[in-house]
């Protein structure tokens, strides 16, 4: 059962911490290869996972040290359908990718989560497309396919999503859309400029 999904406490105040971009450090840093960008692929193997976990660690650390609340976003940026087809995964192995990220998540805040020190787990989603080069749906359909994976992390322990980079905003409607349907508090982020959706 979600922690935080009815009451978020980054919404009461206080400072939260969040990792400063997986893929790119899993590539550029510490030259692993993720095929099309997608780090959900991590979940398949417990080398992964444990890689994973040590990823988020070091942030978690940070806030630790910091005194700050934690925004754990999972590594599903590119956990949706058209991307998950691109790497061989059917779509209930993309369900069980979505909701086995968001129990890594929870195994973590299990064992960090201090009082005062709240930590919240976010289903992190991308665009449908590529994340420099605007796409071309409409809301009603970016509604219809986010709400795949909005719905995994629905059935998780997901507290919320977060979208970023997105550059369409009929998509951005449309995932908020699809989140609002599903009881979802949704961040929704451009390349360049963050709103909120409640």
């Amino acid at each position: 059962m979600a922690k935080y999904r009815h009451s978020l406490p980054q919404l009461k105040g206080g400072a939260f911490v969040t990792d400063g971009g997986m893929e790119t450090t899993f590539i550029f840093h510490d030259g692993l290869q993720l095929p099309h960008f997608a780090s959900f692929v991590m979940m398949a193997s417990e080398e992964g996972r444990d890689r994973l976990r040590a990823y988020y660690r070091r942030y978690l650390d940070i806030a630790r040290k910091h005194g700050a609340g934690f925004i754990l976003d999972s590594p599903t940026w590119r956990a949706s359908p058209d991307w998950a087809e691109k790497l061989g995964y059917t779509p209930d192995a993309l369900h069980d990718a979505n909701v086995q990220s968001i129990a890594l998540l929870a195994g973590l805040r299990e064992r960090h989560e201090e009082p005062g020190r709240p930590i919240v787990l976010s289903g992190a989603m991308g665009p449908r497309g590529d994340g420099y080069k605007a796409g071309r749906m409409n809301a009603a359909e970016a509604e219809d396919y986010h709400s795949v994976q909005i719905s995994s992390f629905a059935e998780s322990d997901a507290d919320m999503i977060s979208a970023v980079t997105l550059n369409n905003i009929d998509e951005a409607i449309g995932i908020a859309r699809a989140a609002s349907g599903r009881d979802m508090p949704c961040v929704i982020s451009s390349r360049s400029r963050p709103t909120a959706s409640w």
